[in-house]
């Protein structure tokens, strides 16, 4: 959880011009100074709160959630810390279908990994000079356009976007599969396009940094949450099987007992 003077600190609550601002975004403003529009943070605590809360959950499951930022700024920062809790992420050009036309995506990724075992055994270096270079620049485009989502093998669960006017495409790729969204939504933007607001200033690095902060510490407390959850379940199988081998053992010594004493010859009684 961030606190208010973080948030203030950072700049989260400077918006955009007030002449540039979309009017369902008036809930989340504060006020408006010097032709600026400011958001208020105490609304932003509570979304990003709500927002980290819901994306721990999706990381508990063992779910993914695809981060979306194209814009420059963005970029670094996204990588850095998304990559740290093993989240996939885009930072370059959103290729249009990424989403909706999924298995193509896929046949790209499966060629991509084809040129990478390519290089790795062998095969490369017995290419001509021409084609290396070809399947090198096509491995570096492939790369760049698909970043982390190689190892994506389905959709994700849920899409978080830096800027949802500029990444508007990807939202409403997410929309047509009933993906839910996250994200930072500025003055300007429409926040009924997106199912978590973050009412936020998307431009600054440091408005960025911090939003970024919350939601992977909370996916990193819903993966460490799973970790343990799946320990405690495997000792406890492991404490079961345990047991029922104890009682099965514990049964064949019981028959044992039981034979020995059914071919034990019996007593002759006492004389008197």
């Amino acid at each position: 959880m961030a606190s208010f003077e973080e948030l203030l600190a950072a700049g989260v609550h400077f918006g955009h011009l007030k002449r540039k601002w979309n009017p369902a975004m008036a809930p989340y403003i504060f006020m408006e100074k010097g032709g600026i529009h400011i958001i208020d943070l105490h609304k932003t605590a509570a979304k990003l709160d709500e927002a980290a809360a819901a994306a721990k959950q999706i990381a508990k499951s063992g779910r993914k959630i695809l981060f979306v930022a194209t814009k420059k700024q963005a970029k670094e920062i996204v990588a850095e810390k998304v990559k740290a809790v093993g989240m996939p992420f885009v930072t370059e050009r959103w290729s249009g279908g990424m989403l909706t036309n999924f298995p193509t995506i896929r046949k790209a990724v499966k060629k991509m990994n084809t040129i990478e075992k390519m290089m790795t055994d062998g095969t490369f270096d017995q290419l001509s000079k021409r084609e290396k270079l070809q399947i090198t620049r096509q491995k570096d485009k492939l790369e760049k356009n698909l970043g982390s989502i190689a190892d994506m093998s389905k959709t994700p669960a849920a899409l978080f976007v830096v800027d949802v006017l500029k990444e508007k495409i990807a939202v409403k790729e997410a929309h047509r599969l009933n993906i839910p969204v996250f994200g930072m939504v500025d003055t300007n933007s429409d926040p009924n396009s997106v199912d978590f607001v973050i009412p936020a200033n998307d431009d600054a690095a440091k408005s960025i940094s911090i939003v970024l902060d919350v939601i992977t510490k909370a996916i990193s407390e819903g993966l460490a949450e799973r970790k343990s959850d799946k320990d405690n379940a495997d000792n406890q199988k492991g404490q079961n099987s345990g047991q029922k081998r104890g009682n099965k053992t514990r049964a064949r010594k019981g028959g044992n007992n039981e034979k020995a004493n059914a071919d034990k010859p019996a007593e002759a009684p006492a004389q008197e």
